[in-house]
């Protein structure tokens, strides 16, 4: 089948628009949150260098940096989800679509 032919199908529309949709969101909101980390830095210093309760060495900055890089192990893992789940049954109806 031709590719322009593919690309006309219902199903393949519809796995390319959620695909991009779910995936866009994603990014946005992980770029959001690094932004907000770093805008902090540069407008907010003193808040990520209060330490978490007296006594002490460990940072709100250093937490929220642990807490970005966790973000970013959920945000994948919820794409992996999707795509096992949704994503894969979206190409299975593409495929049999075209076959």
């Amino acid at each position: 089948m031709d590719p322009r032919q593919i690309q006309d199908l219902p199903a393949f529309r519809q796995l390319a628009n959620e695909r991009t949709r779910f995936g866009a969101g994603m990014s946005i909101g992980m770029a959001a949150a690094y932004f907000g980390y770093i805008l902090t830095i540069a407008f907010w210093p003193r808040l990520l260098g209060l330490p978490l309760w007296n006594g002490t060495v460990i940072t709100w900055g250093f937490l929220i940096g642990v807490g970005l890089i966790a973000f970013g192990f959920v945000l994948t893992a919820v794409y992996v989800g999707r795509a096992n789940s949704r994503f894969d049954h979206l190409s299975q109806r593409l495929l049999e679509e075209i076959r």
